[in-house]
């Protein structure tokens, strides 16, 4: 080589780059943008879940909005009833065949006549973002929507007075207006989760995540013990199992299903006056809206278990729920407010051992209200 060619090649400096001009930028958009919008919604079309009559969603995935909302859509509407509510709804000491929507099915001799949409720790503020915003399904529909006074049982459940610890469903709050003096999240935290409700892709992501990365992120999941040498991609899985039979902290033969007795003494509970409850007007217009939505919407109270509270006590609580029925009623949404179920038949303040549902069922078709508005 010539000394004058080795000293040009010297001198040259070689870019390993590629520029792209505005109309190649504008394909890359368009690429990514369709990518977004189609990979949720080809994952919706091939998972699969095992479907029985007692279905509810698994409680690892008590978070994931992105396939409740599936869930609801997947749930025929024609004579079909959706069991919404909490987890009192669900089932949080019983297995799924000992849940409510269990034994309305025996007593209508039906198998899969009431669905259970229940999702656990779902308190009326953030039930109300759940079905504004995962709730497109809820169109046209019978309901059975649950309301648990507990919610309104101190300032602190009613979400009114700024505390420490953690709370549930704060991605289903409103992240602006009206403002939730319990709820204390950076902006970063609130656009986070207004981008995740909007665009199916970020709820897609957490739903990989809850599903098949055991409710973690891709990297702390391959930094968790035993996963190091693993490969992500080989964890995604396309069906859902249902809950197991054998839980061991639900149904019969778990420590956790016996009488609230055994751990509690009745107790003072500091009800919040229904014109002061955030959650109480947050529970308002979520019937409202169910019922804009041309749903017919019947609304189970309680039954509260009044057994755990002091004798006097009980006048306050008993007032607060005679005027949830009277603006029940007053909207003319048919309701039902059964009496509180035997002491034995309860496990904490809201949620019925399974003989303590097997009773409520009973009382519901017992129920005038109840019977004419199911047929």
């Amino acid at each position: 080589m010539k000394p004058e060619a080795a000293h040009c090649l010297q001198d040259t400096t070689f870019v390993n780059e590629l520029r792209l001009n505005a109309r190649q930028w504008l394909a890359v958009f368009a690429l990514v943008a369709v990518a977004l919008w189609a990979l949720p919604r080809l994952w919706a079309k091939l998972e699969r879940w095992e479907i029985n009559s007692d279905f509810r969603i698994p409680y690892a995935m008590s978070k994931d909005y992105w396939f409740y909302e599936r869930y609801l859509e997947h749930a025929p509407a024609h004579e079909r009833v959706l069991v919404l509510g909490d987890s009192v709804m669900w089932g949080e000491y019983v297995l799924p065949d000992g849940a409510l929507p269990h034994f309305l099915n025996a007593t209508a001799g039906a198998s899969n006549r009431f669905i259970n949409a229940g999702v656990n720790g779902l308190y009326p503020l953030a039930m109300e973002g759940l079905y504004a915003h995962h709730g497109a399904a809820l169109r046209g529909r019978k309901i059975l929507l649950h309301c648990n006074p507990l919610w309104m049982s101190s300032p602190q459940a009613d979400l009114q007075m700024e505390q420490g610890g953690e709370i549930n469903h704060t991605r289903l709050l409103p992240q602006c207006s009206p403002r939730i003096p319990a709820y204390k999240a950076d902006a970063d935290e609130r656009l986070s989760a207004v981008l995740e409700r909007n665009l199916p892709f970020f709820g897609w992501a957490r739903h990989l995540q809850d599903a098949c990365y055991g409710q973690q992120s891709i990297l702390n999941w391959t930094l968790a013990p035993g996963n190091a040498y693993r490969n992500p991609l080989a964890a995604l899985t396309l069906t859902i199992r249902a809950a197991p039979q054998d839980d061991a902290k639900r149904g019969p033969h778990s420590k956790r299903h016996k009488p609230w007795t055994a751990t509690t003494e009745p107790t003072q509970l500091a009800w919040v006056p229904l014109k002061s409850s955030l959650q109480w007007a947050a529970f308002q217009r979520t019937v409202a809206r169910l019922q804009a939505q041309h749903n017919d919407v019947l609304v189970l109270v309680g039954p509260f278990n009044e057994h755990l509270m002091t004798e006097e006590n009980r006048p306050v609580y008993r007032q607060l729920r005679d005027e949830m029925v009277a603006w029940l009623k007053s909207e003319n949404i048919p309701c039902c407010a059964p009496e509180p179920l035997p002491s034995e038949l309860y496990a904490d303040a809201s949620h019925p051992l399974t003989e303590g549902y097997r009773l409520l069922a009973a009382q519901l078709f017992a129920d005038a209200a109840f019977r004419t508005w199911q047929k």
